[in-house]
């Protein structure tokens, strides 16, 4: 299923295929994504968070971005401060998201396995999402993933659900 596939902590060497599956992922192209980010923005948030990636053949397959309240408050991005405006999160949280999974791939579990990969590197930490709340597949899955509804806002004529989690790190047995 997923042997094949490695998910990991992206580098600048991966920025291209962040790219590439971002624009082949565009509501203009028929996918779901809700806007895009540029090169410069995602190189800004591999030096703030850890952005985890999906490979296979060389290939990047999936993508989750993260970006620091701090990183967002200087950007100035709408649709994700409608999003805040709805919803504050707590004084550490970080904006997940957002993520995509190449439409060869979906369907073999890679969007929980880059969300378990994220939880590790950033325990104890809220993350705050929002979904097209049309998107039932999307909404679907950050539900399985343990996520929940906080919130939603209008923006651009369409409405949007704000998710947020805790992530907690796996008990230890051994304490």
């Amino acid at each position: 299923m997923t042997d094949s596939i490695a998910i990991k902590v992206a580098t600048i060497n991966d920025l291209d295929g962040i790219i590439k599956l971002q624009t082949a992922n565009q509501a203009s192209q028929g996918g779901t994504l809700s806007g895009g980010l540029t090169a410069n923005q995602i190189q800004e948030m591999m030096t703030d968070m850890p952005q985890i990636v999906a490979i296979a053949n060389n290939e990047i397959v999936g993508f989750l971005l993260t970006t620091s309240q701090t990183v967002n408050n200087n950007r100035k991005v709408p649709i994700v401060d409608a999003m805040s405006a709805s919803y504050k999160g707590s004084a550490d949280s970080y904006i997940y998201g957002p993520i995509c999974v190449s439409q060869t791939q979906r369907g073999k579990g890679l969007a929980q396995l880059m969300f378990q990969k994220l939880l590790k590197l950033e325990p104890n930490r809220e993350g705050i999402l929002f979904i097209k709340s049309d998107n039932i597949a999307s909404l679907k899955a950050h539900e399985k993933m343990g996520m929940h509804k906080v919130s939603s806002f209008h923006f651009n004529n369409a409405d949007f659900d704000v998710y947020a989690y805790l992530s907690q790190p796996k008990e230890d047995n051994n304490l």
